[in-house]
């Protein structure tokens, strides 16, 4: 029987009514057997996510000040969800641990935690299936690291035990047995993992959006759903700042080569988005995939005659960045230039330094900083097959007065990256996504 692993976000367990949806869901088919939790999201705007409230109830215990206001809200919100989900289910000792806890300052990732661990005990109540501590089961080492092959071969022996089980996600532990959280994509990770070691055929991830869309709706107009995605797309989009999930997330089941579908909790009808290993189908119609970009950013320029013939130029450039801590973006360069793109904020006091360092290190005919760049990434696995899409991305931004400030194509061919004033970035999507989407 094919298995599925499954996550759902803090929106789609905010409530009890969220609960019951999810249920439905996971009931639909057999095949939904492992099931990774958030803790309870934002019910309406203006709402307070649990994690939130236990970060400001822990806060306040720290201090040495007395938390009980904050912490009768939690236990308030949960047991709301218990008292309208009909369950018989007593989790005071729980609370009183949790409470009592927090006065002797086990750590913010303790304290972050419980809102997934108390979801998981309600969840698995509910819908009657096994509950899983991922405490047990899911390490990090000494640094801090994720120990993902020992994950993997502990946790893979505990779910053949159990035919269908309710894991709490965002967190595993140290090995002196502290709750260690995930620093980003908490739930998404830990879905994964769990997908992972079940040897699973799909991870579904379930969340308040039908899938990836070709490009940010707050820029672009209803922009069209994005129907399959490659990991290597998808980390192109993610580089670039597309609201996707973070590579973190979707590297135990990338290395396992399961796919993973994006799903609606509120539209569950909806495909959703495929994210697949690899694929020869793509959209002749529209070429791309997507289009994201990222704003704040200025570029190094540096002139020299005969750069390209000097061994060494470009690693004592970026040495030099190195060395007050910058990462770099993209290299952009010529035969007698280099550009060397960065964020704002990491450069904002260093300017005059870096010029001089640069200098005294490669002694450059010229050198300059320009902010107010924007990058764009047009992404596609189509583009290896169309002829002209770099023709029509340039063509399209200049028909609506964008001027590209730099070009740059990875070997791969399936990205296209150009650089334009940031006054121009939402005018230069809107055109290029106009171009391809008829």
């Amino acid at each position: 029987m094919q298995i599925k692993a499954l996550k759902f976000g803090g929106s789609s367990l905010a409530d009890a009514e969220q609960f019951k949806k999810v249920a439905n869901i996971v009931k639909a088919e057999d095949s939904r057997r492992y099931v990774v939790v958030s803790a309870p999201g934002k019910r309406f705007d203006g709402d307070t996510k649990i994690t939130d409230m236990l970060y400001e109830a822990y806060a306040i215990a720290e201090a040495g000040d007395d938390m009980s206001d904050v912490f009768a809200k939690i236990r308030g919100r949960f047991e709301s969800i218990i008292t309208g989900l009909g369950l018989d289910l007593d989790l005071s000792r729980d609370f009183d641990k949790i409470s009592s806890a927090f006065y002797h300052h086990p750590g913010r990732d303790y304290a972050a935690s419980r809102g997934e661990y108390l979801n998981g005990k309600i969840f698995a109540a509910y819908i009657g299936y096994d509950f899983i501590e991922p405490a047990k089961y899911i390490f990090f080492k000494e640094d801090g690291t994720f120990d993902s092959e020992r994950t993997n071969d502990v946790l893979s022996a505990v779910l053949s035990e159990h035919e269908h089980a309710v894991l709490p996600g965002f967190y595993g532990s140290m090995p002196n047995g502290t709750i260690k959280t995930f620093s980003r994509g908490g739930s998404d990770i830990t879905g994964s993992i769990v997908a992972r070691a079940a040897k699973a055929d799909l991870y579904e991830n379930w969340t308040d959006v039908s899938g990836f869309l070709m490009a940010d709706p707050r820029v672009v107009q209803n922009p069209r759903p994005i129907d399959e995605i490659t990991y290597r797309e998808l980390r192109e989009l993610s580089y670039m700042g597309a609201g996707v999930l973070h590579e973190d997330a979707i590297f135990p089941v990338r290395a396992a080569g399961i796919p993973i579908n994006i799903r609606n909790t509120n539209r569950p009808e909806d495909r959703g988005t495929m994210i697949v290993p690899r694929s020869d189908y793509y959209n002749y119609e529209t070429i791309i995939t997507g289009i994201a970009g990222k704003k704040g950013l200025s570029v190094i320029n540096i002139e020299k005659d005969m750069m390209n013939s000097e061994i060494g130029f470009g690693r004592k450039v970026l040495e030099v960045l190195e060395d007050h801590g910058i990462s770099f973006e993209h290299l952009p360069s010529g035969i007698d230039t280099m550009g060397v793109v960065v964020s704002n904020s990491e450069i904002a006091d260093k300017s005059e330094l870096i010029i001089k360092d640069i200098t005294k290190s490669v002694h450059p005919d010229h050198i300059s900083i320009e902010d107010g760049l924007a990058l764009i990434a047009v992404v596609g696995r189509g583009m290896i097959s169309a002829k002209g899409t770099a023709g029509r991305v340039f063509r399209a931004a200049a028909a609506k007065g964008v001027n590209i400030r730099m070009i740059d194509q990875g070997s791969s061919e399936i990205n296209i990256i150009i650089g334009v004033d940031e006054s121009d970035y939402v005018r230069a999507i809107e055109a290029i996504y106009e171009e391809f989407v008829k």
